[in-house]
């Protein structure tokens, strides 16, 4: 059986280091997901307020092929919702959904397809899913579609980054998820203006049809680089069975699985700002610019921004760390991003007071939350892809990655559950609750960290 070190390693030594001193590879799957996510982002900014807006308005609601059905399933677990509290569960449920099903998107290629092939089943998913958010009666149908194409592709794609390295090419390795996810942000940046400026102006219809446009190109790239990729590991295979994991390799499993479900606090806290602190935006944020309303969609678009404004100074820091024997262990890096988290949420409790006493306040206020949670992010979420790919048994590698990505399904969740009490909670005590969150995980690693480093720092035998 090939391992995923001996399918990694040819790829990184054999190929012509030019993109950045990384391989090839790396940028045809950076630009493929940065499309991706600039599709994905641009949808999903729009995916509230057309619920609240549209969908949900009386004469559009009976036409959405069972969109009742799914209000009164909701409302049999969460009693009577408001339109708005109705829409934040569909979004979350959308939110979370696109990254539960990784899970099963990486079993499908470390089992049967293999990685290359299931990338591909799910950005032509995508695609249709994207075609069908045009038409308001295919909504739920259109959503699915996207579910099942982003578990298939979010995960390998990710996977795949990991593997254009050799085994001890660590250091190398966390910087290419840290430039990789510089690069799809500029995705997560461009989405929610192209799609929601285009939204404003010509309709939603017409946003959502360019997301599905978008995604159609990050296809095309994903073909292109091809011949870069790293080898299918299920090819490789061949008819071999798989070695059996080790009771070594149950023991990282466990603390591989414990990291991410820690992870869900912070990552609440940090999702929030996209559906509870989008309706902030929208009700209480002064928006003028120029004498134009910035569209409220459109701030999401600074997650991105921070997100790649963030890669390059936190790489040169960790550098410059590396060289003077101080660069922090990934899980030292991942609880300090919880920090920051918490930290970025406890600020927003200033202006939150001032809301709640009826005051407006000035834009700046969320252009620092989105800031500061970019900052914390690009510290942990890089660096758990970066863990997961180097730490995670060969034999389930695709399947754990997919799993780390679960964590964000079960954040996505509480997200939406915390959101219903946007109307029941002051919004000072919405924000501190969140920071709450996020600072709860920071203490968790800071006990947990040095048992679990000292387990993965293990030679295997």
């Amino acid at each position: 059986m090939a391992t995923a070190s001996s399918v990694s390693a040819p790829t990184a030594q054999g190929e012509e280091q030019s993109f950045l001193g990384h391989p090839k590879g790396l940028a045809y799957l950076a630009f493929t997901e940065a499309w991706e996510r600039l599709s994905f982002y641009g949808m999903s900014s729009l995916l509230l307020l057309y619920l609240i807006q549209r969908l949900l308005t009386p004469e559009i609601a009976g036409s959405v092929l069972a969109f009742g059905s799914l209000r009164a399933g909701i409302e049999t677990l969460t009693g009577p919702l408001s339109n708005q509290a109705f829409a934040s569960q569909v979004f979350s449920l959308y939110s979370g959904l696109v990254y539960f099903t990784p899970v099963f998107g990486g079993m499908l290629a470390d089992h049967l397809l293999g990685q290359r092939r299931t990338v591909v089943l799910g950005a032509l998913l995508m695609v249709a899913g994207h075609v069908l958010m045009v038409f308001d009666a295919s909504f739920l149908i259109a959503l699915s579609l996207l579910i099942l194409g982003t578990g298939c592709l979010k995960g390998n794609i990710s996977a795949q980054v990991g593997q254009l390295y050799a085994p001890g090419d660590e250091g190398r390795r966390t910087r290419a998820f840290a430039i990789f996810y510089a690069a799809i942000n500029t995705g997560a940046l461009l989405g929610p203006l192209v799609c929601g400026i285009l939204a404003q102006i010509y309709g939603w219809h017409v946003g959502f049809g360019a997301a599905g446009a978008l995604m159609l190109i990050a296809l095309v790239i994903y073909g292109a680089g091809w011949k870069h990729l790293p080898p299918d590991r299920k090819r490789q295979r061949g008819m071999g069975a798989p070695a059996a994991l080790t009771a070594r390799d149950w023991r990282i499993i466990a603390a591989l699985l414990f990291v991410s479900l820690v992870g869900v606090l912070p990552f609440a806290a940090y999702f929030q700002e996209m559906n509870a602190g989008l309706l902030f935006i929208e009700a209480s944020v002064d928006r003028g610019l120029f004498g134009w309303t910035v569209p409220a969609t459109s701030f999401n678009a600074l997650d991105g921004l921070f997100c790649i404004i963030a890669v390059p100074l936190l790489i040169v820091l960790w550098q410059w760390q590396a060289k003077r024997g101080r660069e922090p262990h990934d899980l030292s890096k991942i609880t300090f991003g919880y920090l920051i988290i918490a930290a970025a949420n406890l600020m927003m409790v200033v202006p939150a007071g001032w809301v709640d006493k009826g005051e407006t306040v000035s834009a700046l206020w969320p252009v620092a939350l989105y800031a500061l949670n970019a900052l914390g992010f690009i510290f942990f979420w890089p660096t758990q892809l970066a863990l997961y790919s180097r730490a995670a048994p060969a034999q389930v590698n695709s399947t754990m990655m997919g799993i780390l990505f679960l964590s964000i399904f079960v954040a996505n969740l509480l997200v939406g559950t915390l959101a219903g009490l946007w109307e029941t909670l002051s919004h000072a005590s919405f924000f501190a609750l969140h920071a709450a969150l996020a600072f709860g995980a920071f203490l968790i690693m800071l006990l947990a960290m040095r048992p679990i480093e000292k387990l993965l720092a293990q030679p295997h035998p």
